[in-house]
């Protein structure tokens, strides 16, 4: 058994493309240090006995930039299958072809669920265009993982580098999918400021809405979810670091300070993520 499950964790980049555009205003965000190698990655993973889920992001439709691909992904979790689960990226945009990539992600590279920022990627997740996706999740059992609330990605750049944050409100749009699917398990990443009072009665009001915790150092987590973990939510939350930006070891190191219960931790690190994940052997 892994002592904690990081439901948030962003693969070094695949080897031979060349840095996003955005990169280094990231790591200045986060005040994080160079980028890591996957040797680096796996071994910290296995030093903390960590199970991390570990995605990519295409946006190539807004960005114009080739993303790391799910093969990349898939090829991290064959090195480490013992330390890394990994979920599908697809670029919304791309219709049919981003169907398409998502079967091939599950059916032909293992790949455990489908991540998605739209605020990066520029669409409304309750736009019925994108609900072939949704509905393909279903058919193939696996979760959705949305970027909610502000964005890291273009802070402090005019115009925040034209992203909107508006695409990763709690309510209408997640609440909306989460409605419509009700056999869709969707996981808001990130303590969804400003918006964390919508995010607590999307994810008390629907059943299949979880909740990860990354992207935020704990001492700075909003009291509101620090109550609504202990409490209303304690099988709703989960561990989640924002790895490379934000190290697990970090978080873990401050989650031990928090007011969280004795009974309610485990949940928090490892058995909502497994409930989620639909997962059993960690």
């Amino acid at each position: 058994m892994v002592f904690a499950i990081d439901m948030h964790v962003h693969v070094p980049q695949e080897p031979g493309l060349p840095e996003g555009k955005l990169a280094e205003q990231m790591r200045r965000y986060f005040r994080a240090p160079a980028p890591p190698t996957v040797e680096e990655m796996a071994a910290l993973y296995e030093r903390l006995d960590l199970l991390g889920v570990v995605f990519t992001i295409d946006d190539e439709t807004v960005s114009g930039e080739k993303p790391s691909s799910n093969d990349w992904v898939a090829e991290v979790v064959r090195r480490w299958p013992n330390r890394f689960i990994g979920f599908v990226t697809v670029d919304p945009w791309k219709g049919k072809l981003a169907l398409r990539e998502l079967e091939r992600g599950v059916k032909e590279l293992g790949l455990r669920g489908l991540k998605l920022h739209p605020a990066v990627q520029a669409f409304e997740p309750n736009d019925r265009r994108f609900y072939p996706l949704y509905e393909k999740c279903v058919e193939l059992g696996i979760p959705v993982l949305f970027h909610s609330g502000f964005g890291a990605t273009g802070a402090g750049l005019p115009g925040g580098a034209g992203i909107k944050l508006k695409y990763c409100a709690p309510i209408p749009y997640y609440d909306d999918v989460a409605a419509d699917f009700p056999d869709l398990t969707i996981i808001l990443a990130h303590p969804a400021w400003p918006w964390v009072e919508e995010q607590v009665a999307v994810a008390l009001h629907k059943g299949n809405v979880f909740i990860d915790l990354s992207g935020w150092a704990p001492r700075y987590i909003p009291e509101a979810l620090i109550r609504e973990a202990n409490t209303r939510l304690q099988d709703k939350i989960m561990f989640g670091s924002d790895y490379p930006f934000i190290s697990p070891e970090r978080w873990l190191r401050e989650f031990e300070q928090l007011p969280i219960k004795d009974e309610v931790r485990p949940k928090i690190l490892r058995e909502n993520a497994k409930r989620a994940l639909k997962i059993d052997n960690v």
